[in-house]
């Protein structure tokens, strides 16, 4: 696979989880579970809602990573792999199977 098809891939998978919680785990930091339920549901919203990537925010094409802004907050959100399975199998981003995705929402000072 070439290595734009290969970023395109991983952007791919990457998207499914931000977008629409699929094809890995979620998880909050405590400064984001101790919001009020409003603020915390604009949050995820406005993570879900991103798509203005580019250069500065995203240069290797892999839609892993970004700041976003809802009022008075500055939240960061970021996708980690992670082996599918507790051994030490060999991790490919582009691999559903033998690659589990998180990502974590946090306040930027969290970070």
């Amino acid at each position: 696979m070439s290595e734009v098809l290969r970023r395109a891939e991983i952007a791919r998978l990457n998207d499914r989880l931000r977008t629409g919680g699929e094809g890995g785990s979620i998880f909050m930091s405590a400064g984001i579970a101790a919001l009020p339920v409003d603020l915390r549901d604009a949050i995820i919203r406005a993570v879900r809602q991103f798509s203005n990537f580019n250069t500065d925010n995203d240069p290797h094409g892999e839609h892993d990573c970004a700041v976003v802004v809802v009022p008075g907050y500055r939240i960061i959100w970021k996708i980690d792999y992670y082996p599918n399975d507790d051994g030490c199998a060999d991790l490919d981003p582009t691999d559903p199977a033998t690659t589990r995705r998180v990502i974590t929402i946090m306040l930027a000072e969290e970070y």
